[in-house]
């Protein structure tokens, strides 16, 4: 893909329209071709907006194009200061395995090393309730992953997410204290699921820092200051399984968010693989701890049918594989279809 040249003053243009929720991500692209400044794109009223992409929005939509241009001015006064680097769909830097999802992020706020994230990478993820089994298993996993030269992508999230990561920082410093060659690591990349310049959680900032000397990278699609919500967590899971070409469930409860990531990791015909660590005893104690307090919302009406459905077992009954560790990983990326088949015995641990 031939380098673009962006000017600052489309790079606003992007970034106003990378703050309008109820537009789709081609719509976006249209509007990008179909105006030259970001200040022609703020007097437009909603209608004209609705004219231009000829569809009609919600009622409850609201846009007030003046109020955004100056959100978008502060945000990328604040990139320019502090060195993040804005990445575009259509840059060559921006990575090839993102934008191939249904719904890529438009930009990407990057912090760190932005030329790792179209390496060799394995999404890690999990409950932030591990056992200490499964604690073991991210940080060895991840550990042994950066050796090979592979990324480790996570969400710096407590529990599995933030094992992972640290097992991949741990690899560096350890190579680092040997007098190793460092470049030769993979690194670890986490992805927020808030403002660029936030880190969430904030007991996890000197993880963030850890991850910048170690020379990983820190992305989001959410420009500094943007105020978070809710569902930029499920945003996040997809980014993080849209990275990799597989994604690793080190241990995770019926209803966990880390089972979100893997159906995305399946809707984009992506590999998904569970931890063997996932299924002993303590983990199937979690898991029914967690099990009674998820049917106990959703008697009360807290929680959605697809939490309630969203099962380990449903993707295991599905084909999703049992790894050991990390070269268990490799090779069950190497073999044939229907080639690992799982004992009678064996499947006994999955029975939570």
């Amino acid at each position: 893909m031939q380098q673009k040249i962006i000017t600052d003053e489309k790079l606003l243009l992007h970034l106003l329209l990378n703050r309008i929720t109820f537009l789709k991500y081609s719509e976006k692209k249209f509007l990008a071709k179909k105006l030259d400044s970001s200040y022609s794109l703020a007097l437009l009223s909603i209608e004209e907006i609705e004219k231009i992409i000829r569809r009609n929005f919600n009622k409850r939509v609201v846009w007030d194009g003046k109020e955004n241009l100056r959100m978008a001015e502060r945000a990328f006064r604040y990139c320019q200061s502090h060195k993040i680097k804005i990445l575009l769909n259509d840059e060559e830097q921006y990575p090839d395995m993102l934008r191939q999802i249904s719904d890529p992020p438009y930009l990407l706020f990057c912090r760190g090393d932005y030329s790792i994230l179209g390496n060799n990478s394995v999404s890690v993820v999990g409950t932030r309730r591990l056992s200490p089994g499964g604690r073991q298993a991210a940080k060895s996993f991840a550990y042994q992953a950066v050796l090979d030269a592979c990324n480790v992508v996570s969400g710096l999230a407590h529990g599995a997410d933030g094992f992972a990561h640290q097992g991949a920082i741990d690899a560096f410093y350890d190579c680092d204290e040997s007098k190793g060659d460092c470049s030769k690591l993979g690194k670890t990349i986490a992805v927020l699921p808030s403002g660029i310049d936030e880190i969430i959680p904030y007991s996890h900032k000197k993880m963030a820092e850890q991850i910048l000397v170690s020379g990983g990278c820190i992305i989001s699609e959410y420009e500094p200051g943007m105020q978070m919500a809710n569902w930029h967590f499920v945003g996040r899971n997809r980014i993080i399984a849209g990275l990799s070409p597989a994604t690793l469930v080190i241990e995770a409860p019926d209803g966990s968010g880390a089972l979100i990531t893997a159906d995305f990791a399946l809707e984009y015909n992506r590999e998904l693989m569970f931890h063997k660590a996932g299924f002993n005893v303590q983990s199937k104690a979690i898991a029914e701890i967690v099990k009674r307090e998820l049917k106990a919302d959703y008697m009360a009406g807290k929680v959605s049918d697809y939490k309630m459905q969203n099962t380990v077992n449903r993707f295991l009954d599905s084909g999703a594989l049992v790894i050991e560790d990390y070269k268990d990983y490799c090779k069950a990326l190497r073999e044939c279809p229907g080639e690992r088949n799982i004992q009678p015995e064996q499947g006994l641990l999955f029975e939570l």
